[in-house]
């Protein structure tokens, strides 16, 4: 049976073989940049941040066109963390690239040693759609401080987004240095075939079981920031408006499509009723008041029509499982408008208390006890983000012994993504490894132990293996 060739396959075998022609080039480049210093990664990181910044208008104006963002969101949540992960980095960098000198175990006395951190070489940044230039650029300011050559796959659902991003790039880095190859599913897998000497992904934990497998084939390392159902807890000390408006402002900044987003609250039986009507005044204060939130300025959208249909069936199936709305449930699909909503009384087996929500949808629970809420969390996997809402310590250290997550936040939320000197990363389900300043470099680095000889004490151990040598073996048994 013949087989035909479509245009389609003629154009992705040419995409196929791009890809591979700049991966090859970019391994002399990769072999060079072993050898570079300070002075070099620094005016790479330079020059992207003074790219983006002369893009700024085009890097809004796209993120109003893929998701209807706000100019404001754009700032804060795009524009703003690249030049603090590049200003971070190019404040510190001598200091993370200085050897690190170690003091000799009782083993090795009469050796120095230290860590050399070197580039790992030929890297690939996969980028997600919900904060596309962020979760690109980003990542590459490490990359670049590490001294790696890199290739950035944006999503193809914010097409916009990723069109600036290439304009950036290309107008920066030779192909050798960093190239950029736009695509869907077929271009991802074209990239994931290839040995790459470290992937940093930003995705979903199933597409993320996809990347490790394909970095498994050519035992490449990995970073996954992946997501999960980040729980918040609002205890009965806590304060109840700051908690309300804190809470969501984080949840519907992007229109909840934030992998740290609070993806539900546990709020106190006692103090349920007040935390509602706070929750729903701070929703109008910021988004105006029921039709009138659909022409709010300060709300994105669902980022395609698809997305929000999903959101949508979790709402449509918990509200007919008896979930009532308190505030929202207006959708419009055409204009991928969800209403900021908040719900109450979801039974356990509703869809949205299993999925991560993704979208402005936000599950109240009532609770009497707080290590039921424990046992809840520690009964689903480990979460990106856990945030506490008390002011009682005991409470606050409940939590924080005897839950897990990628990181927390006590009387704030999503800040732990802004703390530079903090590792950003998730646990299992959520996530491996860690990224921003210190921690990014050192994911795109591979530290070198190195040892240096000065006293020849081993040769004490060397064959033939006499009664003397098993002394002495023995001593070291009892004294190391």
């Amino acid at each position: 049976m013949n087989t035909m060739t479509t245009p389609a396959d003629t154009e992705f075998d040419q995409t196929r073989q791009e890809i591979r022609r700049v991966f090859d080039a970019q391994r002399a480049t990769a072999l060079r940049l072993r050898q570079s210093g300070k002075a070099e990664r620094l005016l790479k990181i330079r020059k992207l941040k003074s790219a983006l910044l002369a893009h700024k208008d085009e890097v809004i104006a796209a993120g109003f066109a893929d998701f209807g963002k706000p100019a404001a969101e754009v700032d804060l949540t795009e524009i703003l963390p690249v030049i603090a992960e590049a200003n971070d980095a190019i404040r510190k960098l001598g200091s993370w690239m200085k050897p690190k000198k170690v003091w000799p175990s009782r083993m090795m006395i009469g050796t120095s040693a230290y860590t050399q951190y070197e580039p790992k070489g030929r890297v690939l940044i996969v980028a997600p759609w919900n904060y596309p230039v962020n979760l690109s650029l980003g990542p590459l300011v490490s990359a670049l401080a590490a001294g790696n050559t890199v290739i950035i796959k944006p999503s193809e659902m914010t097409p916009h987004a990723s069109a600036v991003i290439g304009k950036i790039i290309r107008a920066v880095f030779a192909e050798d240095e960093v190239a950029l190859f736009e695509g869907d599913a077929p271009v991802a897998q074209a990239l994931l075939d290839l040995p790459f000497d470290h992937i940093f992904f930003t995705g979903s934990p199933a597409v993320g079981k996809i990347v490790m497998a394909a970095a498994a084939r050519h035992l490449a390392s990995v970073t996954l920031e992946l997501g999960g159902k980040s729980p918040t807890i609002v205890d009965e000390t806590a304060d109840l408006q700051a908690a309300a408006q804190n809470i969501l402002w984080a949840k519907f900044t992007n229109n909840g499509q934030t992998c740290i987003a609070p993806d539900h609250i546990y709020v106190h039986a006692s103090v349920k009723e007040a935390f509602l009507g706070h929750c729903v005044t701070a929703l109008e204060s910021a988004y105006g008041k029921g039709a009138q939130q659909i022409d709010s300025t300060s709300l994105a959208r669902i980022v395609n029509q698809r997305h929000t249909a999903r959101v949508k069936t979790l709402l449509d199936d918990a509200t007919a499982r008896g979930a009532r709305i308190v505030t929202g449930g207006v959708v419009d699909e055409v204009q991928r408008y969800i209403a900021p909503t908040l719900l109450d009384g979801i039974p356990d087996e509703a869809k949205i208390m299993s999925e991560e929500i993704f979208g402005p949808l936000l599950p109240i629970i009532s609770y009497e006890q707080l290590d039921t809420v424990i046992a809840r969390i520690n009964a689903e996997p480990k979460p990106l983000a856990l945030y506490v809402w008390s002011r009682k310590q005991a409470n606050i250290a409940k939590v924080m012994q005897q839950t897990s997550s990628g990181g927390a936040c006590i009387n704030h939320c999503v800040v732990q993504f802004l703390h530079g000197n903090l590792p950003f990363g998730g646990v299992n389900n959520s996530g491996i490894g860690s990224a921003h300043g210190h921690h990014g470099f050192l994911a795109f680095s591979h530290e070198r132990a190195v040892v240096r000889n000065r006293i020849m004490l081993a040769k004490m151990f060397y064959p033939p293996y006499t009664s003397l040598t098993r002394k002495l073996i023995s001593l070291f048994v009892k004294t190391v």
